[in-house]
């Protein structure tokens, strides 16, 4: 037999992804019945505190207890149990958040239950943890640079002007604010040194604008007539397959800065893009915007352009308190996220 053939090689493949699956199912029911333990036991504390009016006591008590009955497992500690008993607590009144607790590890769980107070975040953050299998280390970089509130203000036309395939993960790969605080910049700065900060910065730049991205070139060139024009920095996006040109300015956004935006798509649409890639998209990076002026300037707009702002400090700006979705927009934002499939 020769085992260096097309059709052995296929057979290995295929009997290779159904033990990784078996594996993944595995590890995903183990999970399941572990985080089922750990709601019960939570559940289990509470009631019998209500019940009896005990204090801390029972949580120091049963720690011990479980301890020495099954001294191989780490999950039975002082900490751990009041762990359970506070996500019992957070999430028993959420009869949305419940079932996607178990979908989850335990130390994710813990994250987005400490850090995220609000049930519309919390319920973010167990999606999109669920959705692209992050890390715990990601989770929380997610989390403390705000990943939540820059997603669900975003403002970008996208839903009118790109295909059903392509918009959901590019709503998801832009931002509503960038920190870039890794620059050293001063306050006030000439949009030359924005620029040349960001390349000399290149590697956190592009962490910061989403991980999916690749840097092609800055005053990147595009030649019309006999002319020439320089886009700030034309980056490409990995999933999208599509050149992304993002213009810096480090002033108040102006209606006239989507023309120019337009005008560059078009041409790397007809002169630039290679076969088999998407349209390209814009960004058009600000010091600060008025939210009602970038809806009506995206609004009469036929090309998908993104409109965020940027900080050189780690500081969120105070106005993203008050903008926070409603319910009803929240659902909407998030059945985005839940409906990108694995081939987007």
């Amino acid at each position: 037999m020769n085992l260096q053939t097309t059709d052995y090689q296929s057979f290995v493949s295929e009997i290779k992804q159904k033990i990784r699956s078996a594996q993944y199912a595995a590890l995903k029911a183990v999970n399941t019945e572990l985080i089922q333990l750990y709601w019960n036991i939570g559940k289990a504390i509470v009631e019998k505190q209500e019940q009896f009016s005990w204090g801390k006591s029972i949580v120091e008590n049963l720690a011990k207890d479980l301890q020495q009955e099954f001294p191989n497992e780490n999950g039975f500690s002082r900490r751990n149990l009041y762990l359970m008993r506070d996500f019992y607590q957070s999430y028993h009144a959420n009869e949305f958040v419940q079932p996607m607790v178990a979908q989850i590890g335990w130390s994710h769980n813990v994250v987005i239950m400490q850090k995220c107070k609000d049930d519309y975040e919390r319920q973010y953050y167990l999606t999109v943890t669920k959705k692209f299998g992050w890390t715990k280390n990601v989770l929380i970089h997610q989390i403390e640079s705000k990943s939540y509130e820059r997603y669900m203000l975003n403002q970008t036309n996208f839903e009118q002007n790109l295909s059903e395939k392509l918009k959901n993960q590019a709503i998801l790969a832009v931002k509503d604010h960038y920190t870039f605080d890794f620059l050293g910049l001063a306050n006030e700065h000439s949009e030359r040194e924005l620029e040349e900060s960001l390349i000399k910065n290149i590697r956190k730049f592009l962490i910061e604008m989403g991980g999916s991205f690749s840097f092609i070139g800055n005053q990147f060139q595009i030649k019309v007539s006999d002319k020439t024009y320089s886009i700030d920095l034309l980056l490409f996006h990995r999933k999208l397959k599509s050149l992304i040109a993002v213009e810096l300015k480090i002033g108040e956004f102006q209606p006239e800065y989507k023309g120019k935006m337009e005008f560059y798509l078009n041409v790397l649409n007809d002169k630039y893009k290679e076969e088999g890639e998407s349209d390209a998209i814009g960004i058009i990076i600000c010091k600060s915007k008025d939210r009602t002026i970038v809806e009506y300037s995206l609004k009469s707009s036929n090309m998908p352009i993104g409109v965020s702002t940027y900080n050189t400090s780690e500081i969120l700006p105070e106005i993203y308190k008050n903008l926070l979705p409603s319910p009803k927009d929240f659902a909407e934002k998030l059945k985005f996220i839940e409906d990108i499939t694995e081939n987007d």
